[in-house]
């Protein structure tokens, strides 16, 4: 038998980088561990959003809906927008791929501020395309100016992330018209709205006005966030129908369950009640961003369910630390921390070691 050769994989496999999920924290001295590392709502689900769950589950032994049907015509009906123009998947990660896939491929560009939703590198990588990196600026925004001038004949898609994550900018919309003024109608423009919901900045982005303003926008949300479905995976395109068409055709057959399309479509019938608890963590942020600011940290504004604190070459030490008091953060080595917005106890652990960290 000739020596052993290991099968061949793809070139670009040897430089993809590992998407680092949020980590759970482990109890320490009998105290109560908390996880503020992935962005997640930490209230349960409604109780009627529970029920269509249960409800769903006794059809799991069939195959889902593979055109989520309901769904899309409550998000038609929600942002009066055709049903043709919204295609679905599994979270906002999973349609973002399905975009990307559908318009660029091998040496093709995407375009993406640094640093932003880890993400996209990813993905890129894997439909063969090339990362343009473009950096943000010194306040931590978008440098739009400078995403213009990495676009070239090979540049297939633009995304925007607003809120930004992880650091929580959003980009205004007065900001974002002169950009798509500038922008080459054969370009994609996706603004990634995962934290929508948590705005209030009055001078953002509406992403729904802005597509049906422009033949070339895209907008990508999910139910993950504010709706609390993280566990069920669904997410959506809202955009121009040839490339929503795309996104359905790249999108994995049956991906989204059942469940995770009953469970959409209950909470946005219920949106009332969920946003209640929306308030309730916008409440706990402007409270967790004016303590830390008390202790002297300079924060980027926050409009998202988390808070940026730029530790730079002390990241990983506040991490480690942040282990020792049973609460697991995000870090990112070399530049912060995102903190998401979770249990009041949690929150108060964190400033309590945050005060160790001043500059």
């Amino acid at each position: 038998m000739s020596e052993s050769v290991n099968p061949q994989l793809r070139p670009e496999m040897a430089k993809l980088p590992t998407y680092k999920a949020g980590k759970k924290a482990a109890p320490v001295n009998g105290l109560t561990a908390y996880k503020l590392s992935s962005n997640e709502i930490a209230h349960s689900p409604l109780p009627s959003v529970v029920a269509a769950i249960v409800d769903a589950a006794n059809e799991i032994n069939r195959y889902p809906d593979p055109f989520t049907t309901n769904l899309i015509q409550a998000l038609s009906d929600k942002f009066a927008v055709p049903a043709e123009q919204i295609a679905t998947g599994t979270g906002s990660v999973g349609v973002c791929q399905q975009i990307i896939q559908s318009v660029a491929g091998a040496g093709d560009e995407v375009i993406y501020a640094w640093r932003s939703f880890e993400a996209y590198p990813i993905i890129a990588t894997i439909a063969g395309a090339v990362s343009v990196q473009v950096p943000l600026a010194n306040n931590g925004q978008h440098d739009l100016a400078a995403m213009l001038n990495a676009i070239t004949s090979r540049t297939r898609a633009i995304f925007i992330c607003t809120p930004n994550n992880p650091t929580g900018g959003i980009v205004t919309q007065q900001e974002i018209n002169e950009f798509l003024a500038k922008v080459p109608e054969n370009i994609l423009v996706v603004i990634d709205e995962a934290y929508v919901e948590f705005n209030r900045d009055a001078n953002a982005i509406d992403g729904i006005a802005t597509l049906k303003a422009h033949s070339n926008v895209g907008v990508l949300r999910t139910f993950s966030k504010a709706y609390g479905l993280a566990g069920l995976r669904v997410g959506y395109f809202v955009g121009p129908k040839n490339i929503a068409d795309a996104v359905r055709k790249t999108a994995v057959p049956f991906g989204v369950s059942n469940i995770a399309q009953v469970a959409a479509v209950a909470s946005l019938e219920h949106e009332a009640e969920l946003f209640k608890r929306v308030e309730e963590v916008i409440a706990e942020r402007t409270w967790f961003e004016s303590e830390l600011t008390k202790l002297g940290f300079k924060l980027p504004p926050s409009q998202a369910n988390f808070v940026w604190i730029p530790l730079g070459e002390r990241t990983e030490e506040f991490a480690l630390r942040s282990e020792g008091i049973a609460v697991s953060i995000r870090p990112f080595p070399g530049e912060g921390v995102r903190i998401s917005i979770g249990e009041r106890q949690a929150l108060e652990r964190v400033i309590e070691l945050a005060g160790e960290f001043v500059f």
